[in-house]
Protein backbone atom coordinates (compact mmCIF):
# COMPACT_ATOMS: atom_id res chain seq x y z
CA UNK A 1 0.00 0.00 0.00
CA UNK A 2 0.72 3.64 -0.75
CA UNK A 3 0.59 5.95 2.24
CA UNK A 4 1.50 9.10 1.78
CA UNK A 5 2.72 11.34 4.56
CA UNK A 6 4.72 13.57 3.45
CA UNK A 7 4.50 16.41 1.12
CA UNK A 8 7.33 15.45 -1.58
CA UNK A 9 5.65 11.52 -2.03
CA UNK A 10 2.40 13.66 -2.59
CA UNK A 11 4.02 15.61 -5.55
CA UNK A 12 5.34 12.46 -7.01
CA UNK A 13 2.06 10.44 -7.03
CA UNK A 14 -0.44 13.38 -8.09
CA UNK A 15 1.71 14.19 -10.81
CA UNK A 16 1.24 10.39 -12.11
CA UNK A 17 -2.42 11.10 -11.88
CA UNK A 18 -2.75 14.11 -13.33
CA UNK A 19 -3.14 12.75 -17.05
CA UNK A 20 -5.74 10.10 -16.40
CA UNK A 21 -9.37 10.61 -17.67
CA UNK A 22 -10.75 9.78 -14.04
CA UNK A 23 -9.95 8.94 -10.12
CA UNK A 24 -11.91 7.65 -7.47
CA UNK A 25 -11.64 9.22 -4.39
CA UNK A 26 -12.75 8.67 -0.80
CA UNK A 27 -12.03 10.42 2.63
CA UNK A 28 -12.77 9.50 6.20
CA UNK A 29 -13.07 12.06 8.84
CA UNK A 30 -14.62 12.54 12.05
CA UNK A 31 -16.94 15.19 12.89
CA UNK A 32 -19.49 13.29 16.13
CA UNK A 33 -18.13 16.43 18.51
CA UNK A 34 -16.99 19.01 16.12
CA UNK A 35 -19.07 21.80 13.51
CA UNK A 36 -16.19 20.99 11.02
CA UNK A 37 -15.31 17.68 10.20
CA UNK A 38 -12.08 16.58 10.42
CA UNK A 39 -10.43 15.34 7.83
CA UNK A 40 -8.58 12.02 8.74
CA UNK A 41 -7.49 10.37 5.24
CA UNK A 42 -7.80 10.77 1.19
CA UNK A 43 -7.61 8.06 -1.07
CA UNK A 44 -7.14 7.99 -4.23
CA UNK A 45 -7.13 5.44 -7.24
CA UNK A 46 -6.85 5.95 -10.86
CA UNK A 47 -6.36 2.38 -13.47
CA UNK A 48 -2.85 2.57 -12.61
CA UNK A 49 -2.03 4.30 -8.92
CA UNK A 50 -3.87 4.21 -5.98
CA UNK A 51 -2.66 5.92 -2.52
CA UNK A 52 -4.12 6.75 1.05
CA UNK A 53 -2.90 10.29 1.68
CA UNK A 54 -2.53 11.06 5.42
CA UNK A 55 -3.78 15.08 5.93
CA UNK A 56 -3.08 14.54 9.74
CA UNK A 57 0.85 14.37 9.32
CA UNK A 58 3.71 16.45 10.02
CA UNK A 59 3.96 19.34 7.38
CA UNK A 60 2.34 17.92 4.38
CA UNK A 61 1.64 20.29 2.19
CA UNK A 62 -2.26 19.03 0.29
CA UNK A 63 -2.03 21.63 -2.49
CA UNK A 64 -1.14 18.78 -5.29
CA UNK A 65 -4.21 16.92 -4.48
CA UNK A 66 -6.04 20.18 -3.89
CA UNK A 67 -4.93 20.56 -7.66
CA UNK A 68 -5.73 17.31 -8.89
CA UNK A 69 -9.46 17.03 -7.51
CA UNK A 70 -10.07 20.84 -9.29
CA UNK A 71 -8.47 19.80 -12.06
CA UNK A 72 -11.77 20.08 -15.02
CA UNK A 73 -10.44 17.72 -17.17
CA UNK A 74 -10.12 14.74 -14.85
CA UNK A 75 -13.67 12.92 -13.52
CA UNK A 76 -13.73 12.23 -10.30
CA UNK A 77 -15.68 9.39 -8.97
CA UNK A 78 -17.30 9.17 -5.38
CA UNK A 79 -20.14 7.02 -3.76
CA UNK A 80 -22.11 9.28 -1.54
CA UNK A 81 -20.55 12.45 -2.28
CA UNK A 82 -22.07 14.88 -0.59
CA UNK A 83 -20.05 14.80 2.44
CA UNK A 84 -16.90 14.36 0.98
CA UNK A 85 -17.48 17.32 -1.51
CA UNK A 86 -18.70 19.64 1.81
CA UNK A 87 -15.32 18.89 3.40
CA UNK A 88 -13.40 19.69 0.44
CA UNK A 89 -15.59 23.17 0.29
CA UNK A 90 -15.16 23.64 3.62
CA UNK A 91 -11.01 23.53 3.17
CA UNK A 92 -11.10 25.78 -0.28
CA UNK A 93 -14.05 27.52 -0.97
CA UNK A 94 -15.08 25.44 -3.77
CA UNK A 95 -16.61 22.31 -5.19
CA UNK A 96 -14.29 19.88 -7.34
CA UNK A 97 -15.73 19.41 -10.66
CA UNK A 98 -17.09 17.38 -12.48
CA UNK A 99 -18.11 14.45 -10.80
CA UNK A 100 -19.50 11.25 -10.86
CA UNK A 101 -21.48 9.81 -7.60
CA UNK A 102 -21.75 6.25 -7.97
CA UNK A 103 -24.86 5.72 -4.96
CA UNK A 104 -26.81 8.19 -7.61
CA UNK A 105 -26.00 6.78 -11.08
CA UNK A 106 -27.08 3.25 -8.92
CA UNK A 107 -30.62 4.71 -7.87
CA UNK A 108 -30.61 5.71 -12.14
CA UNK A 109 -29.26 2.32 -12.98
CA UNK A 110 -32.14 0.77 -11.49
CA UNK A 111 -30.17 -0.75 -7.65
CA UNK A 112 -32.77 1.02 -5.06
CA UNK A 113 -32.73 3.69 -2.85
CA UNK A 114 -29.62 5.06 -0.93
CA UNK A 115 -27.41 1.60 -2.18
CA UNK A 116 -24.13 1.38 0.43
CA UNK A 117 -20.84 0.60 -0.66
CA UNK A 118 -20.51 -2.73 0.38
CA UNK A 119 -23.69 -3.89 -1.03
CA UNK A 120 -23.05 -1.89 -4.81
CA UNK A 121 -19.86 -3.94 -5.06
CA UNK A 122 -20.86 -7.16 -3.89
CA UNK A 123 -23.96 -6.89 -6.56
CA UNK A 124 -21.84 -5.28 -9.66
CA UNK A 125 -18.14 -7.25 -8.69
CA UNK A 126 -19.26 -10.22 -6.80
CA UNK A 127 -17.28 -9.22 -4.02
CA UNK A 128 -17.55 -8.86 -0.47
CA UNK A 129 -15.80 -6.00 1.59
CA UNK A 130 -14.95 -6.75 5.25
CA UNK A 131 -16.59 -4.19 6.80
CA UNK A 132 -15.21 -4.70 10.94
CA UNK A 133 -13.26 -1.69 10.37
CA UNK A 134 -15.85 0.95 9.31
CA UNK A 135 -16.41 2.43 12.96
CA UNK A 136 -12.52 3.08 13.02
CA UNK A 137 -11.45 6.40 14.91
CA UNK A 138 -9.57 7.29 11.46
CA UNK A 139 -7.69 9.99 13.53
CA UNK A 140 -5.79 8.03 15.08
CA UNK A 141 -2.20 6.79 15.01
CA UNK A 142 -1.05 4.39 14.37
CA UNK A 143 -4.01 2.84 11.83
CA UNK A 144 -3.82 -1.07 11.09
CA UNK A 145 -2.95 -2.60 7.82
CA UNK A 146 -6.38 -3.87 7.97
CA UNK A 147 -7.70 -0.48 8.72
CA UNK A 148 -6.15 1.02 5.85
CA UNK A 149 -6.64 -2.12 3.34
CA UNK A 150 -10.38 -0.90 4.64
CA UNK A 151 -9.94 2.42 3.44
CA UNK A 152 -8.26 1.74 0.15
CA UNK A 153 -11.16 -0.49 -0.86
CA UNK A 154 -13.51 1.98 -1.05
CA UNK A 155 -11.79 3.42 -4.05
CA UNK A 156 -10.37 0.27 -6.05
CA UNK A 157 -13.56 -1.59 -6.03
CA UNK A 158 -15.09 2.03 -7.03
CA UNK A 159 -13.51 1.99 -10.67
CA UNK A 160 -15.00 -1.09 -11.89
CA UNK A 161 -18.55 -0.06 -10.37
CA UNK A 162 -18.04 2.98 -12.06
CA UNK A 163 -17.20 1.83 -15.30
CA UNK A 164 -20.55 -0.90 -15.01
CA UNK A 165 -22.74 2.21 -14.35
CA UNK A 166 -21.13 4.38 -16.76
CA UNK A 167 -22.19 2.07 -19.67
CA UNK A 168 -25.29 0.60 -18.06
CA UNK A 169 -26.50 4.43 -18.35
CA UNK A 170 -25.03 5.31 -21.85
CA UNK A 171 -27.03 1.69 -22.49
CA UNK A 172 -30.57 2.90 -21.24
CA UNK A 173 -29.73 6.55 -22.45
CA UNK A 174 -30.29 7.57 -18.66
CA UNK A 175 -26.73 9.28 -18.69
CA UNK A 176 -28.70 13.11 -18.93
CA UNK A 177 -30.29 12.24 -16.05
CA UNK A 178 -27.41 11.95 -14.03
CA UNK A 179 -25.93 15.00 -15.73
CA UNK A 180 -28.69 16.74 -14.35
CA UNK A 181 -27.97 15.07 -10.48
CA UNK A 182 -24.73 16.02 -10.66
CA UNK A 183 -25.35 19.71 -11.33
CA UNK A 184 -27.02 19.50 -7.94
CA UNK A 185 -23.71 18.30 -6.48
CA UNK A 186 -21.02 20.58 -7.75
CA UNK A 187 -22.77 23.90 -7.18
CA UNK A 188 -21.39 25.90 -4.39
CA UNK A 189 -25.05 26.58 -3.00
CA UNK A 190 -25.27 23.18 -1.94
CA UNK A 191 -22.75 23.63 0.83
CA UNK A 192 -22.11 27.34 1.08
CA UNK A 193 -24.95 27.43 4.05
CA UNK A 194 -25.77 31.50 5.50
CA UNK A 195 -26.03 31.86 9.33
CA UNK A 196 -28.57 34.14 8.58
CA UNK A 197 -30.66 31.10 6.49
CA UNK A 198 -29.65 28.80 8.76
CA UNK A 199 -33.62 29.06 10.73
CA UNK A 200 -35.19 27.46 7.47
CA UNK A 201 -33.43 24.38 8.55
CA UNK A 202 -35.56 24.27 11.70
CA UNK A 203 -38.91 22.30 11.64
CA UNK A 204 -41.25 24.80 12.73
CA UNK A 205 -45.22 24.11 13.78
CA UNK A 206 -48.01 26.86 15.03
CA UNK A 207 -45.40 29.60 14.40
CA UNK A 208 -46.60 33.04 14.08
CA UNK A 209 -45.15 36.07 12.35
CA UNK A 210 -44.22 37.87 15.50
CA UNK A 211 -41.95 34.76 16.64
CA UNK A 212 -39.97 34.43 13.62
CA UNK A 213 -37.51 37.31 14.04
CA UNK A 214 -36.65 36.14 17.34
CA UNK A 215 -36.16 32.23 15.40
CA UNK A 216 -33.96 33.91 13.24
CA UNK A 217 -31.72 35.85 15.16
CA UNK A 218 -31.12 32.62 17.62
CA UNK A 219 -30.24 30.39 15.01
CA UNK A 220 -27.94 32.88 13.28
CA UNK A 221 -25.98 33.48 16.89
CA UNK A 222 -25.88 29.78 17.35
CA UNK A 223 -25.11 29.34 13.94
CA UNK A 224 -21.92 31.78 14.48
CA UNK A 225 -21.01 30.42 17.97
CA UNK A 226 -20.97 26.82 16.38
CA UNK A 227 -18.71 27.65 13.95
CA UNK A 228 -16.17 29.79 16.09
CA UNK A 229 -16.02 27.23 18.78
CA UNK A 230 -16.26 24.20 16.61
CA UNK A 231 -18.69 22.37 18.04
CA UNK A 232 -21.80 20.79 16.88
CA UNK A 233 -24.93 22.90 17.04
CA UNK A 234 -27.19 21.31 19.50
CA UNK A 235 -23.47 21.75 22.46
CA UNK A 236 -24.82 25.42 22.10
CA UNK A 237 -28.15 25.60 22.20
CA UNK A 238 -31.27 22.57 20.79
CA UNK A 239 -33.45 23.33 18.24
CA UNK A 240 -36.40 23.07 21.11
CA UNK A 241 -34.84 25.62 23.41
CA UNK A 242 -34.74 27.82 20.10
CA UNK A 243 -38.42 27.05 19.76
CA UNK A 244 -39.48 27.60 23.20
CA UNK A 245 -37.83 30.76 23.58
CA UNK A 246 -39.12 32.42 20.65
CA UNK A 247 -42.99 31.48 21.53
CA UNK A 248 -42.74 31.92 25.00
CA UNK A 249 -41.27 35.57 24.72
CA UNK A 250 -38.92 35.69 27.92
CA UNK A 251 -39.06 39.71 29.33
CA UNK A 252 -35.78 39.18 30.99
CA UNK A 253 -32.87 36.87 31.17
CA UNK A 254 -34.34 35.26 34.60
CA UNK A 255 -37.50 34.52 33.21
CA UNK A 256 -35.32 31.98 30.83
CA UNK A 257 -35.11 29.68 34.02
CA UNK A 258 -39.09 29.20 33.41
CA UNK A 259 -38.75 27.20 30.78
CA UNK A 260 -38.60 23.41 30.29
CA UNK A 261 -36.05 22.89 27.33
CA UNK A 262 -33.40 25.59 29.53
CA UNK A 263 -30.87 23.72 31.56
CA UNK A 264 -31.15 24.74 35.15
CA UNK A 265 -28.59 28.28 35.78
CA UNK A 266 -27.80 28.79 31.98
CA UNK A 267 -29.53 32.19 32.85
CA UNK A 268 -26.61 33.32 34.59
CA UNK A 269 -24.25 32.35 32.30
CA UNK A 270 -22.51 34.83 29.77
CA UNK A 271 -23.67 32.29 26.97
CA UNK A 272 -26.88 33.26 28.12
CA UNK A 273 -26.61 36.99 28.07
CA UNK A 274 -24.97 36.73 24.47
CA UNK A 275 -28.13 34.88 23.59
CA UNK A 276 -30.47 37.16 25.01
CA UNK A 277 -29.01 40.11 23.23
CA UNK A 278 -29.71 38.91 19.73
CA UNK A 279 -33.27 37.58 20.98
CA UNK A 280 -33.85 41.10 21.82
CA UNK A 281 -33.13 42.40 18.44
CA UNK A 282 -34.76 39.67 16.83
CA UNK A 283 -38.03 40.61 18.63
CA UNK A 284 -37.28 44.16 17.61
CA UNK A 285 -37.30 43.08 13.97
CA UNK A 286 -40.23 45.24 12.24
CA UNK A 287 -43.13 42.61 11.08
CA UNK A 288 -42.75 44.20 7.44
CA UNK A 289 -38.82 43.27 7.12
CA UNK A 290 -39.90 39.49 8.30
CA UNK A 291 -39.50 36.59 5.49
CA UNK A 292 -42.51 35.01 3.89
CA UNK A 293 -43.64 32.25 6.54
CA UNK A 294 -46.15 30.86 3.74
CA UNK A 295 -43.54 27.49 3.30
CA UNK A 296 -43.92 27.25 7.31
CA UNK A 297 -47.07 27.26 7.77
CA UNK A 298 -49.32 24.16 7.88
CA UNK A 299 -49.94 22.96 4.74
CA UNK A 300 -53.49 22.41 3.17
CA UNK A 301 -54.11 18.87 2.99
CA UNK A 302 -54.99 16.76 -0.65
CA UNK A 303 -57.45 14.89 -1.13
CA UNK A 304 -56.80 11.84 0.22
CA UNK A 305 -57.87 9.77 -2.63
CA UNK A 306 -55.73 11.81 -5.02
CA UNK A 307 -52.74 11.60 -2.87
CA UNK A 308 -52.92 7.78 -2.99
CA UNK A 309 -53.24 7.88 -6.51
CA UNK A 310 -49.61 9.97 -6.59
CA UNK A 311 -48.29 7.19 -4.57
CA UNK A 312 -49.93 4.21 -7.03
CA UNK A 313 -48.52 6.42 -10.23
CA UNK A 314 -45.19 6.61 -8.67
CA UNK A 315 -44.66 3.05 -7.59
CA UNK A 316 -45.86 1.73 -11.41
CA UNK A 317 -43.44 4.49 -13.40
CA UNK A 318 -40.88 3.79 -11.07
CA UNK A 319 -41.28 -0.21 -11.55
CA UNK A 320 -41.94 0.20 -15.24
CA UNK A 321 -38.57 2.19 -15.51
CA UNK A 322 -36.56 0.29 -12.76
CA UNK A 323 -35.92 3.87 -11.07
CA UNK A 324 -35.66 4.20 -7.44
CA UNK A 325 -38.95 6.41 -5.96
CA UNK A 326 -36.44 8.37 -3.93
CA UNK A 327 -34.66 9.80 -6.33
CA UNK A 328 -38.04 10.84 -8.13
CA UNK A 329 -40.32 12.57 -5.49
CA UNK A 330 -40.89 12.24 -1.84
CA UNK A 331 -44.17 12.36 0.30
CA UNK A 332 -43.85 16.29 0.38
CA UNK A 333 -43.44 16.30 -3.30
CA UNK A 334 -46.70 14.23 -3.90
CA UNK A 335 -48.74 16.00 -1.69
CA UNK A 336 -47.68 19.21 -3.43
CA UNK A 337 -48.92 17.94 -6.98
CA UNK A 338 -51.77 16.49 -5.61
CA UNK A 339 -53.08 19.86 -4.55
CA UNK A 340 -51.32 22.01 -7.60
CA UNK A 341 -50.61 20.65 -11.10
CA UNK A 342 -47.81 23.54 -11.48
CA UNK A 343 -46.43 22.79 -8.00
CA UNK A 344 -42.92 23.96 -7.92
CA UNK A 345 -41.28 20.60 -7.04
CA UNK A 346 -38.26 18.35 -8.83
CA UNK A 347 -40.79 16.16 -9.95
CA UNK A 348 -42.29 18.14 -12.36
CA UNK A 349 -39.14 19.40 -13.81
CA UNK A 350 -36.56 17.99 -16.46
CA UNK A 351 -36.08 14.56 -16.45
CA UNK A 352 -38.54 13.44 -13.85
CA UNK A 353 -41.10 15.57 -15.44
CA UNK A 354 -40.78 13.31 -18.71
CA UNK A 355 -40.62 10.07 -16.42
CA UNK A 356 -43.31 10.40 -14.15
CA UNK A 357 -44.62 14.64 -13.65
CA UNK A 358 -46.52 14.25 -16.92
CA UNK A 359 -47.85 11.15 -16.84
CA UNK A 360 -49.23 11.74 -12.95
CA UNK A 361 -50.57 15.23 -14.44
CA UNK A 362 -52.89 13.04 -16.53
CA UNK A 363 -53.88 10.36 -14.47
CA UNK A 364 -54.98 13.60 -11.85
CA UNK A 365 -56.59 15.26 -14.96
CA UNK A 366 -58.34 12.11 -16.08
CA UNK A 367 -56.55 12.33 -19.31
CA UNK A 368 -54.91 8.55 -18.14
CA UNK A 369 -56.14 6.44 -15.85
CA UNK A 370 -55.44 2.95 -13.68
CA UNK A 371 -56.79 -0.13 -14.81
CA UNK A 372 -56.21 -3.81 -13.89
CA UNK A 373 -54.93 -6.00 -16.79
CA UNK A 374 -53.14 -9.73 -16.04
CA UNK A 375 -53.50 -9.58 -12.80
CA UNK A 376 -51.27 -6.19 -11.69
CA UNK A 377 -52.12 -2.74 -12.13
CA UNK A 378 -51.20 -0.61 -15.26
CA UNK A 379 -51.48 3.25 -16.75
CA UNK A 380 -53.33 3.90 -19.76
CA UNK A 381 -54.64 7.05 -21.97
CA UNK A 382 -57.93 7.74 -22.19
Amino acid sequence: MNIITDSQALIEFCNNISNEAYITVDTEFLREKTYWSKLCLVQIASENHEAIIDPLADGIDLAPMIEVLFNPKILKIFHAARQDLEIFFNITGKVPTPIFDTQVAAMVAGFGESVGYERLVRDVLNVQIDKSSRFTDWSKRPLSNKQLKYALADVTHLLEVYKYLNDKLIENGRAHWLTQEMAILESVKTYDLQPTDVWRRIKMRNIKRNHLGAIMKLTEWRENEAREKNVPRNRIIKDDAIMEIAMQQPKSLQDLDGLRSIPKGFSRSEKARKMFEQYKIGCAINEDDLPDLSNHRPKQKPDNGVLEMMKVVLRLVCEKENVAAKLIANSADLEKIALDDNADVAALKGWRREVFGLTALNVKRGVAALRIQDGGVEIFKI
